[in-house]
């Protein structure tokens, strides 16, 4: 059973119907690890703490999944069927095979690439903010939340980088499109010291 913490999340992001059309239809995609996560879920809590619709701002909703296969046939495949599968949502269901990532970071974020990420956890520790390190995992059993530094900066609505991978680039990109649409945000520099120790 998800604790206190975990209880709030899933009500706030369980608002948004999106969010619960893909928890609730992404099994039948068949494919392994599947995690709904990023901006559908931060950005619906967001909208929950400031009175805001619940889809408010929220351009996208990101489904992970990790399958060995990492073939571009492969995960086309599934793109097309998530396609049909989400058509009558309000915003573009992006479904990607993270472990894939690796062959084309470096190419969309002119980084290095990353090395091969283990599984969609991993992927998950990997971005640009803490706040948006946060995913619900469809069609478990019980709903599972995996927030692996907590959500406290997600409640409180602090913006703190994670620099384990993103670059500062494009982490102040996303901090400033975030703050423009949720003025009550915290942003913290990029050279914020990180308490943890991570990504320092």
């Amino acid at each position: 059973m998800p604790g206190a913490d975990e209880s709030r999340l899933l009500a706030l992001v369980t608002a948004n119907p999106t969010v619960t059309a893909v928890l609730e239809r992404a099994p039948t995609l068949g494919v392994p690890d599947l995690w709904l996560t990023a901006g559908v879920l931060f950005q619906s809590v967001w909208n929950g703490l400031t009175g805001r619709p619940a889809d408010a701002g929220v351009r996208d909703a990101d489904l992970f999944y990790f399958d060995p296969d990492t073939s571009w046939d492969a995960e086309d495949a599934v793109i097309r069927r998530a396609a049909e599968l989400f058509g009558d949502l309000p915003v573009p269901v992006e479904v990607r095979n993270e472990a894939r990532v690796h062959l084309w970071y470096a190419q969309r974020f002119g980084g290095p690439a990353p090395a091969p990420f283990r599984d969609c956890r991993d992927a998950i520790d990997s971005f640009a903010a803490v706040c948006c390190m946060v995913g619900v995992r469809a069609g478990a059993a019980d709903p599972e939340v995996y927030a692996p530094r907590g959500l406290d900066d997600l409640f409180g609505m602090v913006v703190r980088p994670n620099r384990r991978l993103a670059p500062r680039h494009v982490y102040e990109t996303k901090a400033a499109r975030w703050l423009a649409e949720w003025p009550q945000l915290t942003v913290l520099p990029w050279n914020t010291a990180d308490p943890s120790g991570a990504g320092g």
